[in-house]
């Protein structure tokens, strides 16, 4: 019998999902609500929609403190610290896998990739050129027979992030190959998009601003 996935309730929305689907909070020493990126800090835990819009609006409503039913300080930027918690995280990944010999960076490298089909992922820096993107774009078709629209692109980050990220400067576009490490990123890098509300990601359960945003009692599960 296989066996069964633990399931939680966001305490904004009032719905029941898989705990892999939300994001879980608790309290850390001093009473400040903390993301648990990972599931893994002690503690009891609240669970929210992975939704920024769904977070800002758990601080706002003061709804941490009613789930833990202690006064748990929380940070009036909280949801913005989770996204950058969010980007720090895919950031490491990147950078692991760059270590792992899964990336590669420079516009003719890239494009090689591209046609040659090694790639799994293209990564533009945030502020690469609409001409450069469109190339690489034409480098994709090239490389694949089928259709590119579900291709990663990720352009998420700065020029300075993926120079930090990478180790090596003026860091406009790179791609990820099969390798260590590389679906990890991705995962973490659609955790991000999932946050922000970016394309299908924004498609979440449950209504975070209208009536069923209003949360009705608490949840509180370990």
């Amino acid at each position: 019998m296989p066996r069964q996935e633990p399931e939680r309730t966001c305490i904004v929305t009032r719905e029941t999902r898989p705990a892999e689907e939300l994001m879980r909070f608790v309290l850390g020493p001093d009473g400040e609500v903390v993301a648990d990126l990972r599931n893994r800090l002690p503690g009891r835990g609240a669970w929210v929609t992975p939704l920024k819009s769904a977070v800002a609006l758990a601080a706002k409503r003061r709804l941490f403190t009613r789930a833990f039913k202690t006064e748990a300080k929380t940070s009036p930027d909280l949801a913005e610290e989770v996204e950058a918690a969010l980007l720090r995280d895919l950031l490491g990944s990147l950078a692991l896998a760059n270590k792992a010999g899964s990336v590669i960076a420079g516009f003719g490298k890239v494009e090689g990739a591209l046609i040659s089909g090694e790639a799994v992922a293209l990564i533009h820096a945030a502020e690469a050129s609409a001409d450069g993107r469109r190339k690489l774009v034409a480098a994709l078709r090239k490389g694949r027979l089928g259709t590119i629209s579900l291709f990663p692109i990720l352009d998420d980050v700065s020029g300075d992030d993926l120079d930090m990220a990478l180790g090596r400067s003026h860091v406009i576009h790179a791609a990820l190959l099969a390798g260590p490490g590389g679906q990890g990123c991705l995962a973490r890098w659609r955790r991000l998009r999932a946050y922000r509300g970016v394309g299908d990601a924004a498609e979440s359960p449950g209504n975070v601003d209208g009536q069923q945003g209003k949360a009705r009692g608490t949840e509180l599960q370990d």
